[in-house]
Formats: C-alpha cells, sequence, structure tokens
C-alpha cells in the first residue's frame, strides 16, 4: 500500500465515514477525514467507531484513510492528540496529515505521516527538510508554478516522498497557515481550524488619500480551484497524489468531483500505457459511474486553475462569494401585476410568474430548481422555482416560472436579464441514488483435481488468489453439451460481491450436473478466501525514519509565522538547528500592526495598478500611488503592502483589544479550573 513512483492517487475528502465509503465506490484511492479533534475543519470530526467502518472498506480496495491532525496545539492538548493518533491508528488508518511539528517530538504510533498543505511548502529546500525530518507525503502549495512543482521534485527522493497537490476545491487567498484575520478580529484561529473567513467578506479599497478604487468588492475571494485541464502537465512536474478539497462538502459533491477526476486520470493512464513510464491508479478495481460527472453542477464561484500556469488575471470572485451557477437563458415576461405588488404582501400566484426563454430548447426546469441574476450593482439575487411548466403556447424552450417568493420584492428584475441555474434538483436527486459500482476484476477455473471433487480457484487482477472445494455426486448432466457453459453461467455470479469475472473456465472430467445451491456456496466459499488472502496482503505503509543526525532546518530564525504554540514544536526547531524561535500568533505576542495573511494574489495587479503593468504608459505614473491600499469592511480596516521581489501582497492589522481581552480571560478561568493554557509568557530563549 505504499505509493509507488509510477502509482497515481486520486485522493477525495470526506465529512463523515459515509461520505467516505461513497468516495472510494466512485474512484478514489485514498480518502483523508477528520478524527475526533484537532483537524484543520473544526466541526468535521468523526467518532473512532467510524473511522474503523470507512477503512475496513477502503481496504478492501487497498485503498488508503489518512486522518487529519492538522492544527497547531497547545501544550495542554498534546497528550489528547498523542492519545487520538494512537486510536485511529489502532482503527486501522493508513497515515495522519500532520501540521504541528511538536508532535513528532511525542510517542507516536508507527504510522506514516503527511505534511499538511498548512506547513507552508514554497521552496525545494523546505520540501526535503520535511522529508529528512519523516514525513513521506508532503502538499506544496497550491500558488506554485509547474516549474517550482518540478523544482521540488527534484530536490526530494520519490522513493521516499510523495507530491500531493490541490487539484479542485475551494481557494483559501493566503498561503495555507500563513492567515491571522480570523484570530485578530474574531479569536478564531485558522491555524486552530476554526476560520471566520474574513476573506469572503466585501470591502471597501482606498488609496492613501481616501480615494475610492473599488466599492463593495470582494477583492479577497478567490474563484475555486480546477485543475482538469492540468493533470498530465502535473504528472510530469512530479505530481503523484491528485487532492480534491473539500471536507465540508455533502455527498452529492464528494461523488460528482471524486467521479469526474477519476475518468479525467484514467485517461491520463490509459494514454501512457505504452509509454516508456506506464502509469497505474495507486488501488484495486475499476469503476462503473452511472451518471456524466459535472463539475459545474456543485457549488463554486467559477473556476480557475490559479497560478499552475503562471499569474493569471482573472483569479478572483470579486463580485460575489456564492455560487452564480450556470447561465440557461433570459427573461421574456413579467406580469405588471406581479411588479406592482405590494412590498412584503404575500404572493398571488395567479400573477406571481415569469417567462423564461432557455437557451437550449431540449432543457428542462423542474420544481425546487434554484436560479439567479445580477442585478444593476452587480450583487446576485436569488430565487427558487414552486412551479415551473412549458409556457403556453409551445415554443421550444420557452418557460413559465412561478417563484416561491414575491416577484416584486427581486431587485432590478425585468425583460432580457440574463438567468442562471445554481440548483437543479434533478441533479440532486441523481446523486441521492446508487450512482457507482467499483469491482475488482478477477478469473475463475473450476476444476475436477480427482473423482469426486471440485476445486474453484479465484484469481484477481492484482494477483491473490483464494479457492474452495466441495464433492458432488457424479451424476450427468441430462443436457451434456449445454453442461460446462451452464456451469460458467452459475459460477459468474458475483453481482453481489466487490468483484466481476473477466473469465470462468470449466476443467472438468464429465459434464456433470452439480445443483445450484451447491455451486453458489463454493462461489461464496472462494470468495471469502480470496478477501481474506487481500486482507493479508494489506499492509498499511510504513513511518519513514528522520535522518540522522538530524538535518538542519532551512532558516535559523523563526518568526510567529512559523506557528510554534507548544514547547514540544519549540524544542523540535531546537534539535533542527534553530536558534531563535518567535511564538505563534495565537499566542498573543504580536501586538502591533503585523502581516495577517500573505498572499500571492496581488489586488493592484488583479486592478490594473501594478507598476510592471504600468511601465511605459504614459499618463498612469502617478496617478494613483498604489501603496499602501486600504480594505474597510464597517468598523475594519486592514492596509495592504507590496512585496513585488517574491511578488507577494500582505494584508498588515493587529489584534483587536476585545479579543485579546477575551483570549486572556479565556487562559485566567482554564487556569482557575487547573488546566493550564500554557501559552509562551516570554519568548523562549535561544540556546547557547
Amino acid at each position: 500500500m505504499t505509493l509507488h513512483a509510477h502509482h497515481l492517487e486520486l485522493l477525495a475528502p470526506a465529512r463523515t465515514a459515509d461520505i467516505g465509503i461513497e468516495a472510494i465506490n466512485h474512484g478514489a484511492d485514498a480518502v483523508y477525514i477528520g478524527g475526533p479533534a484537532f483537524g484543520a475543519r473544526a466541526t468535521a470530526g468523526n467518532a473512532i467507531a467510524d473511522i474503523e467502518r470507512l477503512v475496513k472498506h477502503a481496504h478492501r480496495y487497498h485503498a488508503r484513510i489518512f486522518i487529519t491532525l492538522n492544527t497547531i496545539l497547545r501544550d495542554d492538548e498534546l497528550e489528547g492528540a498523542r492519545r487520538m493518533a494512537w486510536q485511529v491508528y489502532e482503527a486501522g488508518a493508513d497515515a495522519l496529515i500532520v501540521q504541528d511539528m511538536g508532535l513528532l517530538q511525542l510517542d507516536l504510533p508507527p504510522i506514516q505521516l503527511h505534511a499538511s498543505t498548512q506547513t507552508d511548502i514554497r521552496t525545494p529546500e523546505k520540501a526535503r527538510f520535511l522529508q529528512d525530518a519523516g514525513f513521506s507525503q508532503i502538499v506544496p502549495a497550491r500558488e506554485l508554478t509547474l516549474a517550482q512543482i518540478t523544482a521540488i521534485r527534484a530536490a526530494i527522493d520519490p522513493q521516499r516522498t510523495t507530491i500531493e497537490f490541490f487539484v479542485h476545491g475551494a481557494l483559501c487567498v493566503a498561503y495555507s497557515g500563513q492567515c491571522f484575520i480570523s484570530h485578530a478580529h474574531t479569536g478564531r484561529s485558522a491555524n486552530r481550524g476554526d476560520c471566520s473567513q474574513a476573506c469572503r467578506l466585501p470591502y471597501q479599497v482606498q488609496d492613501d488619500q481616501g480615494r475610492f478604487i473599488a466599492y463593495d468588492k470582494h477583492v479577497l475571494s478567490m474563484k475555486d480551484n480546477n485543475q482538469s485541464a492540468n493533470l498530465g502537465a502535473l504528472v510530469d512536474a512530479g505530481v503523484r497524489s491528485f487532492k480534491i478539497e473539500g471536507r465540508y462538502k455533502d455527498m452529492g459533491y464528494v461523488k460528482n468531483i471524486t467521479a469526474h477526476y477519476r475518468q479525467l486520470l484514467d485517461r491520463v493512464i490509459e494514454e501512457r500505457e505504452s509509454s516508456d513510464s506506464p502509469l497505474a491508479r495507486a488501488s484495486s478495481g475499476s469503476t462503473r459511474h452511472f451518471f456524466t460527472p459535472d463539475p459545474n453542477q456543485n457549488f463554486n464561484r467559477e473556476f480557475t486553475d490559479y497560478f499552475v500556469n503562471g499569474r493569471q488575471q482573472d483569479i478572483g470572485a470579486f463580485d460575489t462569494p456564492k455560487n452564480p451557477g450556470q447561465a440557461i437563458g433570459w427573461v421574456t415576461q413579467v406580469p405588471k401585476a406581479a411588479l406592482q405588488a405590494r412590498p412584503g404582501a404575500r404572493p398571488q400566484a395567479a400573477d406571481n410568474w415569469l417567462e423564461l426563454q432557455l437557451s437550449d430548447p431540449g432543457m428542462q426546469l423542474h420544481n425546487g430548481d434554484g436560479l439567479c441574476y445580477y442585478d444593476l450593482q452587480k450583487e446576485l439575487v436569488g430565487l427558487a422555482i414552486n412551479r415551473a411548466e412549458p409556457a403556453p403556447g409551445g415554443q421550444p424552450g420557452l418557460w413559465r416560472i412561478w417563484p416561491k417568493d414575491a416577484i416584486a420584492g427581486l431587485k432590478d428584475l425585468r425583460r432580457n436579464t440574463e438567468i442562471n441555474r445554481n440548483r437543479d434538483m434533478d441533479w440532486q436527486r441523481t446523486m441521492e441514488r446508487p450512482s457507482s459500482e467499483r469491482r475488482i476484476g478477477l478469473w475463475a477455473e473450476l476444476s475436477e483435481p480427482r473423482p469426486g471433487e471440485l476445486l474453484l480457484q479465484l484469481t484477481d487482477e492484482d494477483g491473490h488468489s483464494g479457492s474452495a472445494t466441495t464433492t458432488h455426486t457424479q451424476q450427468l448432466a441430462k443436457e451434456p453439451a449445454q453442461a460446462e457453459a451452464a456451469l460458467a453461467r452459475q459460477l459468474d455470479r458475483f453481482g453481489g460481491s466487490i468483484f466481476h469475472a473477466h473469465a470462468v473456465q470449466v476443467r472438468i472430467r464429465h459434464p456433470w450436473f452439480v445443483p445450484a445451491a451447491q455451486l453458489n456456496a463454493l462461489r461464496r466459499e472462494a470468495l471469502d478466501s480470496l478477501e481474506a488472502a487481500r486482507a493479508a496482503a494489506c499492509q498499511r505503509p510504513p513511518r519513514a525514519r528522520p535522518v540522522e543526525p538530524p538535518a538542519p532546518f532551512p532558516e535559523d530564525t523563526l518568526s510567529y509565522l512559523a506557528n510554534v504554540l507548544n514547547h514540544q514544536a519549540h524544542d523540535f526547531y531546537v534539535k533542527h538547528g534553530v536558534k531563535v524561535i518567535d511564538a505563534a500568533y495565537e499566542a498573543d505576542e504580536e501586538l502591533g500592526e503585523v502581516s495577517l495573511m500573505i498572499t500571492k494574489h496581488c489586488v493592484r495587479f488583479s486592478m490594473s495598478l501594478c507598476p510592471k503593468q504600468a511601465k511605459g504608459v504614459i499618463g498612469v505614473k502617478g496617478t494613483i500611488k498604489a501603496e499602501p491600499l486600504h480594505l474597510i469592511n464597517g468598523k475594519e480596516k486592514l492596509t495592504l503592502r507590496f512585496d513585488c521581489k517574491p511578488c507577494e501582497m500582505h494584508v498588515v492589522g493587529k489584534i483587536k483589544p476585545g479579543v485579546l481581552a477575551q483570549q486572556r480571560r479565556a487562559v485566567e478561568a482554564s487556569l482557575a479550573e487547573g488546566v493550564p493554557m500554557r501559552f509562551y509568557r516570554t519568548r523562549p530563549a535561544s540556546p547557547r
């Protein structure tokens, strides 16, 4: 079960064990899921019994289960995290996804360790260090280009460490692990799984003289990641684990997106089958989907491939962080009576309708569908269909719909307004039904090793074998010519198992009659034997040993950006040669203005204010002083500063006094209860 250099792994998210099981059924080679605590999605925890149930299902296909233990921890939480690591290991989990280096100092089980994207891997040096520290799989930053990923691949040993990369889902605008706005403004730490998502809020953008550059724009909100077109290039760059974001997402999302990338990766594997470096999927079996996957059917903020192919202009979802859906047509008629209804009045069904002309005359609308449109201020307005039917007259693609809410309350809805659909009830019902099957191929042979005895031998596509024998009365069949074919048909009934037969061969001395019940029992016993052989061969990947002596960390000084919140993490970095170590931002020692977010996204660039963009354009230079800029949301004010050498943006601010007081009260309360919250009181002294 160790991921080899020629294996491609599709890694799917799961909020619950049931969703994880469906991810496996739809083609995932691995699933990542939260344990009972300490995951970077605070409300996505799972009981140990559910982890065990998911592991059992996944291991039948030699798929792997990863547990997210990827928050930074206080000293008083380390023992609980250690115990949980042992619990999930004993439940059969294959790896822990880790951010806090303090965990490596503890008595962990012999389970494989993966470095979370929260560890902020942007350089070959950081990647090599984490490999040497004992990590078997690493997740580089989502902001990296193909060339940067290739450089990381060149710095590590692919036999020791696998590169995992996010290929789909929501994008944090900050480098993962480098955003502290949530903690500064609300006391909820993104590094501890409780982000308040300040990046999705609307902001006024002003220059230093108070002039407006943008008004009520979601300038920190990114479109969603979609690397569908780049999978082959990512394989060439060294990526071997393709990760789908979404541990908060529902069953339909996981089914659909897993199926989508399963089909794309299978195509990549098939295209390179005859190459000098053939590829293979990382787990067993093949998956048949009963629907056509479509990423546009799930919630998304439109799509971007972000920085994989270099900096792009159109990566932001600045108008809305909501799901705009897909354009389906336009309004052709709104009755005057519907528009003139008294605001707040209950809609009258007779008048509260509108007509839509659909772009695709064959498209169907359904009761319960969700529609939306942009008003004149480019704000998204939603409406749900109460009833939908073809409009009178029979014109193709013309529909009359009755919304659930009064049309008079729908802002700027008028003739020729373009309409999108962001919820398709027919699609949702498809996702609620069984939508795939995953089976492992096998070859079956029925033979007669000695008179009166039948042997059924099963060999699966991975080379595992199971068998069973039975005795029979040696009664000749009434129709000898069809006897062998009848036996093969009876044996080829694997529909109730996870297997399907590529071929069934019958090699017996005479055309015997064997009762169907006896053949069914023989097949079940042989399948049990095969499953036992597969289970015995399903070995969990080993824990990598860190190199000795300990590899030096690439830097000898760490600021609050290193997220060191406990003494074990401090001691880890000391062991690896770091001389000066500041406490994490969550220790509440950084009271002045600091970088609360570091991001590759640049507001100046997106608004065509980048000095490099303006270079040589007459009349632009000096018109707007592009630094600093300010983001304002209500009483919140953040400053944007730009580091042009690495082409990065820093969002600068400080912790709110009320949040600081709240944090200190929490510390005092825990001390009163005898549960120490041992944050740093002073900066740890560097060793002499």
